[in-house]
């Protein structure tokens, strides 16, 4: 499977920034018509001391597709609110917040106060949101008044939904139980989605957050992802090659750039992680959830492998390090072969056994 999160916000916060500094890109910055897509590498270091024993022809990391929306605006009217339906489909979204001054870049709401843009966004989406639950009810409620008695929960489920955006909540907030979740997938509700909030910082505010960040943090639930990132900072890592890359970091007081703890932590709010195939042609990194088992697996790497499944030779990574071959793993005991009710853990090696 491959992920893919919707970069969204106002205008003028940087989200353009931190898409390139993403996706390794070069798309224009300041008012858009359209949206940006692009794709970012997993940076996973597993997979280059891997490769150091598997010498393989290539390595191939799991990647992110990344779509940048244009800036919203209150009211409806922005570019970005007319095409929301192109980040209907991913998994996730990540919200940039201004959380920095410069009098040469206007804000469009007039003052730096990311909280208040926080909560307009919410009701841009909660009022996209709401329009389709509501047209989704009027359906269903047809379908009652037609007799169709099995819409009964739809509709009981559908009016929480409802209530909960007419008094300005998330669909992710609303009360309901897991499985009545059925209900709305179909509409892919924009606020029913994990979401993580960037708060895109000056370049001193880096490592510590600011006042604005703060505010954030503060602003928020229990549960809910944020992160600071600099994202004028992290424009100018990406331009450095790996080395000089690494000494300003250090300069910066940054371990490593913040667009790669914004992957993890997509990873992490999606409950997904990596397994590993390795051979002559290539070692890769594929992503799957967290609880799958190895039929699935194989389907991340090719249908055919889940249809015709045996079974999955399994080596941890860690093992695979330590033994230093397939062999050596072998003869100390950590080889395994698992069936059908394996559940594949972070960082396994896999090699499926199939026959179709």
């Amino acid at each position: 499977m491959s992920l893919n999160c919707g970069i969204i916000g106002l205008s003028s916060v940087g989200k353009t920034t931190i898409f390139n500094c993403i996706s390794n890109t070069k798309a224009e910055i300041g008012f858009a018509s359209k949206s940006n897509i692009g794709m970012c590498e997993v940076v996973d270091e597993r997979l280059k001391l891997i490769d150091n024993i598997s010498h393989s022809k290539r390595i191939v990391p799991a990647t992110v597709e990344i779509v940048d929306l244009p800036g919203l605006s209150k009211g409806g009217q922005g570019v970005g609110n007319k095409l929301l339906a192109e980040v209907q489909t991913m998994d996730a979204l990540i919200h940039v917040l201004r959380c920095f001054d410069d009098p040469n870049i206007p804000h469009s709401e007039g003052s730096i106060d990311p909280v208040r843009d926080m909560e307009l966004v919410d009701f841009e989406l909660q009022v996209r949101d709401l329009d389709l639950v509501t047209r989704k009810l009027e359906r269903t409620q047809k379908m009652l008044k037609n007799g169709e008695k099995d819409f009964k929960k739809a509709f009981d489920v559908l009016t929480v939904y409802k209530e909960t955006l007419e008094n300005f909540g998330n669909a992710r907030d609303a009360k309901v139980a897991e499985e009545d979740k059925k209900f709305v997938q179909d509409i892919q509700l924009l606020t029913a989605k994990p979401m993580i909030y960037v708060c895109n910082v000056d370049d001193a505010s880096a490592t510590t957050g600011n006042k604005y960040s703060d505010a954030v943090k503060a602003a928020l639930k229990e549960g809910q992802e944020m992160l600071v990132i600099a994202g004028k900072l992290e424009a100018e890592i990406a331009e450095l090659d790996a080395d000089d890359r690494q000494l300003f970091m250090e300069d910066a007081g940054l371990t490593e750039p913040g667009v790669n703890k914004l992957v993890r932590t997509a990873y992490h709010t999606l409950n997904l992680h990596s397994f590993f195939t390795t051979g002559p042609d290539e070692t890769r990194a594929w992503t799957i959830h967290v609880g799958d088992t190895a039929p699935i697996a194989a389907g991340a790497i090719h249908s055919d492998l889940q249809r015709g499944f045996i079974r999955a030779e399994v080596m941890s990574t860690e093992d695979f390090l330590q033994y230093g071959s397939e062999a050596a793993v072998k003869e100390a005991g950590k080889f395994r072969v698992e069936g059908k009710t394996y559940v594949v853990q972070d960082g396994d090696i896999l090699n499926i056994r199939f026959n179709v």
